[in-house]
């Protein structure tokens, strides 16, 4: 059975949602959500989103531009960091008459806090978890809209572009179903997945790029992957809890295995360096030190106010054994989030006509080398709805009998499953050869190796089902990181 939409969208997070509120009310769209609504990177972003909100006040534009250029270590797209930064109070706007709660000062003004690389207290928070804020607010919006057809659980196991646009097959629910389109948005996240430790969700395979890279779409700077220095360190979880850029903003210390502060060895910026700067002085510490214990340290602040300020961040350390208000809290970098991806245009479509990105799957070349903190969400808000303004124009000249090319996709649902242990041997791979300091003969290696998995999976006869799907994609992805790097 085969089902007819103008636009399906590809990805539950806020790129995904956002761009649904912002195509015309009248067409046809199909939202894709991998596995439940709620589970998504955009939702675990806890620092929150930049912006200037009010050139009026002691920040502006080019402020913000320089700060994001600085951290990308200029090798930004100088015309899109511009077009991120001067439509960013436009989104901030909409998304707070969309329901989206951000924390005032007594005065009744926005409390913004400050973060790693900002020159200014630019980012608008809701406590800390402002992603999850946003996610839910945006998800309420798009469950309201009559237009959209909302697929849980829905895993996205083939595409195809077509002459009338793509077709998807979709497994839900164990059955196949193909869908065609006429436009098609990847916002299907991030790559965290394909490394041993990552603060990224379980959807986080990379799956968006991999279809992209298979249909011929241009993909650019995936070896742009940037380390969060300041994860949760309990040496046992692969997704690590994130401990906020903003904890570190708000004062808290660096710590080594001697309990010294050390950033001033390494940048005069100290805890507030960028992400990349923090995550490499910590592994030159621990090559120093002989020893991977490290620390943020905030307990001399008022307890009240660590509680009041970074509730969410309290009570899972508290889940630990932790309490931040007078205890150190064991951190260390792991995966975070990918500055490269499938290479757009300012409007977000990729080198595919009709084909576009957003969010994290994407290279729009706003984040340079490494992202600006909270710049993410913002990327997410503002390239979305420019994608779907392009969408809006492109339809005015589809005519109203345009119709589907439908095509028939082949899923070997007779064939065997594929081997155990396929993905966690990429990222064992992926851990050893390029984490923070890449080793060189490692990558060599490990790209070999990562080269003969992705043969067998792509040239063997398997199920075409969620394992296979993730396992490709992981593949693909590792495929592509280590031949830029080699």
């Amino acid at each position: 059975m085969s089902y007819n939409y103008d636009v399906i969208i590809v990805g539950s997070g806020a790129a995904g949602l956002y761009a649904a509120i912002n195509l015309p009310s009248d067409s046809r769209i199909l939202l894709l959500s991998k596995r439940e609504l709620s589970l998504c990177n955009s939702s675990l972003a806890q620092g929150g989103i930049a912006g200037v909100y009010n050139p009026e006040d002691d920040d502006n534009t080019q402020f913000h531009q320089n700060d994001t250029m600085i951290a990308g270590g200029f090798k930004n797209n100088t015309e899109t960091v511009s077009i991120l930064v001067n439509e960013a109070g436009g989104d901030i706007k909409k998304i707070i008459e969309l329901g989206v709660d951000f924390d005032k000062s007594p005065d009744g003004t926005y409390d913004r806090t400050l973060e790693g690389g900002h020159s200014r207290r630019r980012i608008f928070h809701h406590a800390d978890s402002t992603g999850a804020e946003i996610a839910s607010k945006l998800l309420e919006n798009v469950k309201k809209l009559e237009n959209v057809k909302i697929l849980e659980n829905a895993m996205l196991c083939q595409t195809k572009k077509t002459s009338t646009g793509y077709s998807v097959n979709v497994l839900k629910d164990d059955e196949y179903t193909s869908y065609n389109c006429h436009f098609m948005i990847f916002a299907t996240g991030g790559i965290g997945r394909v490394y041993e430790y990552t603060t990224n969700s379980a959807i986080a395979t990379g799956d968006g790029i991999s279809f992209a890279y298979e249909m011929g779409a241009d993909i650019k700077n995936l070896s742009f992957v940037q380390f969060h220095p300041t994860a949760f360190n309990d040496r046992k979880t692969r997704e690590c809890f994130l401990i906020s850029e903003s904890v570190r903003g708000e004062g808290a210390y660096l710590l080594n295995c001697n309990g010294e502060r050390f950033m001033h060895n390494y940048d005069e910026r100290l805890e507030l360096a960028p992400r990349d700067v923090v995550s490499r002085s910590i592994m030159l510490e621990s090559q120093k030190t002989d020893s991977t214990d490290f620390y943020l340290d905030i307990s001399y602040k008022e307890s009240d106010y660590i509680i009041n300020r970074f509730p969410m961040i309290y009570q899972k350390l508290i889940e630990q054994g932790i309490d931040m208000t007078k205890d150190k809290i064991p951190v260390f970098p792991c995966q975070h989030y990918l500055m490269g991806g499938i290479n757009v245009s300012p409007n977000a479509e990729t080198s595919l006509e009709n084909l576009y990105a957003c969010g994290e799957c994407s290279h729009t070349g706003v984040h340079g080398i490494n992202r600006l903190a909270s710049n993410s969400l913002l990327e997410a808000l503002v390239f979305s709805r420019r994608a779907s303004q392009d969408i809006i124009e492109k339809m005015k000249n589809i005519n109203s009998d345009y119709g589907f090319e439908e095509y028939e996709f082949c899923v070997n649902e007779e064939c065997e499953t594929i081997p155990k242990g396929v993905r966690t041997e990429i990222r064992h791979i992926m851990q050893n050869s390029f984490f923070v300091i890449p080793d060189k003969k490692s990558v060599v290696e490990g790209f070999e190796k990562i080269k003969k998995i992705r043969s067998i999976l792509i040239n063997g006869k398997y199920k075409v089902n969620a394992d296979y799907v993730e396992a490709k994609s992981l593949a693909t992805v590792a495929y592509l990181i280590l031949k830029e790097v080699i």
